[in-house]
């Protein structure tokens, strides 16, 4: 596609985007009316929604348009299964200049879409309008079927923590695109398509979890909001927690020990959640802590001693990097 955003016209350009949209069973009115209309057999919905803005969440020159798409639907899709939902749609609110390439938003579009083909959801609707910065707004929904959702408030001691995807690979991926390397390759995509468990959510739900999140400020940081929320001490053991030589060849090459991003590295979106300590969990759930009485304030700690270095923070000092 030739020209530019501002070339195409806002139709022109929303006509282009949904023409590239998959639908599910789940869609009963998808985009070209005032509004979709989306299932829910539970007569509940999950919703979340969540904001990328470009030179804050992505960076062009490190990501393709597809690579945005893919990530933005993944973080939010990632926060229905963290409730044990089943994701079912997402709206679009998309910014951009008149001046961006038109290729550019379709681009996304096509990696929004191909990211819900994985989750089982489908792109339903949304808005686009004309603004200086890039601005990718997601709002996901999702379906419970007939389960209860799992929140943050339900750890109990005695509890074990367990986890289920990737931890600490975006965060080895951005140390190398920082540095101006394009690989290992295997981090530098972890960082641009985060891959979240989505099935893990529901089925955590259906063994019962007690309380879970998704791993999308740091895990230490995510586990404090369980901790918080459920008013209990949570102890990682590092010792359970698997580190890849890749990884540590990356920390040995840019002077980090690897563990900091495990423990404080975000947006891979692993699946951490807290089980009664009799459910057989299933292979790909790893335990790596458990769930204890407050020594003092709800915290999570590391080997018994209180971990200090914060994760994610978008108004802290880490909230301007990519």
């Amino acid at each position: 596609m030739k020209g530019t955003v501002g070339e195409l016209g806002e139709f022109g350009l929303i006509r282009e985007l949904t023409s590239r949209l998959t639908s599910t069973p789940a869609v009963r009115i998808g985009p070209g009316d005032d509004a979709a209309v989306v299932t829910a057999p539970d007569r509940r919905v999950v919703a979340s929604t969540d904001i990328l803005l470009e030179g804050r969440h992505f960076r062009r020159d490190w990501s393709t348009a597809y690579d945005v798409g893919r990530k933005a639907a993944a973080q939010n899709l990632a926060d229905i299964a963290a409730m044990g939902a089943v994701p079912t749609a997402i709206l679009l609110g998309l910014v951009v200049p008149a001046d961006l390439p038109a290729t550019w938003p379709t681009e996304l579009m096509d990696g929004l879409r191909d990211e819900c083909q994985v989750a089982g959801a489908a792109v339903v609707g949304g808005d686009v309008v004309r603004g200086e910065t890039i601005t990718v707004a997601i709002t996901a929904l999702g379906d419970l079927r007939n389960q209860e959702p799992v929140t943050r408030a339900g750890a109990q001691p005695g509890d074990v923590v367990a986890v289920t995807g990737w931890l600490g690979w975006s965060a080895a991926g951005h140390a190398v695109l920082s540095r101006g390397f394009r690989s290992p390759r295997a981090f530098v995509e972890a960082h641009r398509r985060p891959e979240p468990p989505y099935h893990a959510g529901p089925a955590a739900a259906g063994l019962g979890a007690t309380a879970m999140t998704d791993v999308s400020d740091g895990l230490v940081a995510d586990l404090g909001h369980i901790a918080e929320a459920s008013k209990v001490r949570i102890d990682l053991r590092s010792a359970g927690i698997d580190i890849p030589t890749q990884m540590s060849d990356i920390g040995t090459a840019v002077g980090v020990d690897p563990m900091q991003w495990v423990l404080n590295g975000g947006e891979d979106h692993a699946i951490v959640a807290t089980f009664p300590p009799d459910v057989k969990l299933p292979a790909r759930w790893k335990v790596i802590g458990e769930v204890l009485h407050p020594s003092a304030l709800p915290q999570v700690t590391v080997d018994g001693a209180p971990w200090v270095k914060a994760g994610w923070d978008h108004f802290g000092d880490n909230g301007d990097a990519d």
